[in-house]
């Protein structure tokens, strides 16, 4: 509808995690960095940030950035007990058919990453929405997939992506064999206003356009009513980009962004 409107060629503003729009910020390359360093270490990492700062779109730019030699296992629902846990992580593994016992399930599991570590691949395992775990259960069978290791190294690598609430929660002292685990711990912080600008003119550029749509009067609003995160600037930007082709607008100011605030109960 407004793509061509404004020579675009894709969505700018879309809210599914494709790594092409994870624009660099301070907050996210270093997060990625850190990232990059667990996977090649064979670390349990931790990554936390509110909802919609882009933890799931970082997740993706890191499968892309390491190549072939690493194997992605994403568990995208954790409310799971630990022998389900185990029976995905399993299949996310290539095996079609886990056992259903634990035992003859974890044989399976351990010959599994072995083989993978005779091939010179690495399994990443990595747990969206970790908060949601329901109980203590499942975080020990994490814990324990640290276990899997030679001599020099570990055999795969953990990434727990979660709410703030996750690491309030790992803090609790039944969590400690765990928290002693973890080696790398990053939190994702919000964009501030300069970065808010370069975001939205970065993701025009990445569908096509042309920077500068938006006016710093309009950048302001949008950095006001989102507070910076990356979810509710795209949704602002998306009815945004929709009023302005309704009116013919060639550029975007704050009195299109005011006009959106009943739609966006802001």
């Amino acid at each position: 509808m407004y793509k061509g409107f404004y020579g675009l060629k894709e969505k700018p503003f879309s809210k599914t995690p494709d790594p092409r729009f994870l624009f660099p910020s301070r907050v996210h390359e270093e997060a990625l960095a850190r990232l990059q360093y667990a996977v090649e270490e064979r670390e349990l990492a931790l990554l936390t940030g509110g909802i919609g700062s882009g933890k799931t779109t970082l997740s993706r730019a890191l499968m892309d950035s390491m190549g072939d030699a690493c194997r992605f296992c994403f568990i995208v629902n954790p409310i799971v007990t630990p022998l389900e846990f185990l029976r995905i992580l399993a299949r996310n593994l290539g095996m079609n058919a886990p056992p259903t016992a634990k035992d003859d399930l974890l044989k399976e599991l351990t010959e599994e990453l072995y083989r993978c570590h005779g091939q010179g691949i690495v399994p990443v395992i990595v747990i969206d929405e970790a908060q949601m775990i329901p109980g203590r259960e499942v975080f020990d069978e994490i814990r324990l997939l640290t276990n899997f290791q030679l001599d020099d190294s570990n055999l795969v690598s953990v990434i727990l992506m979660g709410q703030p609430e996750l690491r309030e929660r790992l803090a609790g002292p039944i969590y400690e064999p765990l928290r002693q685990r973890i080696g790398i711990r990053y939190h994702l912080d919000p964009l501030d206003l300069e970065e808010t600008l370069e975001y939205l003119d970065f993701r025009l550029a990445v569908a096509g356009g042309k920077p500068g749509i938006f006016l710093p009067d309009a950048v302001l609003r949008i950095f006001e009513l989102s507070g910076g995160v990356p979810r509710r600037i795209n949704t602002i930007a998306t009815n945004a980009l929709l009023e302005g082709f309704a009116r013919d607008a060639a550029m975007i100011d704050a009195g299109i962004i005011d006009t959106l605030l009943v739609e966006l109960d802001a």
